[in-house]
């Protein structure tokens, strides 16, 4: 079986396969995802795969940069998404902000 390349938590899975979520913010751990990968998306809590991305871009950042407008892609708020991502790193000062799209295999 085929090993996910990255997870999100269940409760991002509806928003993402609808194309709502359209990047994720992460630490250095993940840093080196590149323009153009393709992922298998599996879920954080179970590890079960759920869909293939496909990165468009990987950009640093800090909490205080953050826009309504990433808000926007990650389908919250952003006063939620400032506490969502304390609470995964709480002691992290610079992300990365990983752009996505829904990757559809052709055949």
């Amino acid at each position: 079986m085929q090993s996910n390349d990255i997870t999100f938590y269940q409760r991002f899975e509806a928003d993402i396969l609808a194309g709502r979520k359209t990047i994720t913010i992460r630490d250095k751990s993940e840093s080196y995802f590149k323009a153009d990968d393709i992922l298998r998306v599996g879920r954080f809590e179970d590890n079960q795969y759920f869909c293939t991305i496909e990165v468009l871009s990987v950009s640093p950042i800090t909490l205080d940069k953050l826009t309504e407008q990433h808000a926007k892609q990650e389908n919250m708020g952003l006063d939620e998404l400032k506490e969502v991502i304390r609470g995964i790193y709480p002691r992290e000062y610079i992300f990365w902000i990983i752009e996505f799209s829904l990757y559809l295999e052709t055949l």
